[in-house]
């Protein structure tokens, strides 16, 4: 009875944390410079420059220095035309 509710928890909860956290890793390791991301505070840009931990990028003609980590998801490109 334990062992099953230890099972559906592991299937429930930690197999698709797991998931998306490899999914975010492999993410912000193919990050190239031209991608267009959008960081975890909402602000999008492009990359400019990208180093060990930090990356540089252009948003609305300044440019900042982000943590690799707080880059939440890759857009398309030309979705910062369109905005």
């Amino acid at each position: 009875m334990i062992g099953g509710f230890f099972l559906f928890i592991y299937f429930l909860i930690i197999r698709p944390q797991n998931k998306r956290m490899k999914a975010q890793k492999e993410m912000i390791e193919n990050l190239s410079v031209g991608d267009e991301i959008v960081i975890s505070g909402g602000i999008v840009g492009s990359i400019l420059k990208i180093s060990d931990n930090f990356i540089t990028i252009r948003a609305n003609n300044s440019e900042l220095i982000i943590q690799r980590a707080s880059v939440s998801s890759v857009l398309p490109k030309g979705t910062i035309k369109s905005l």
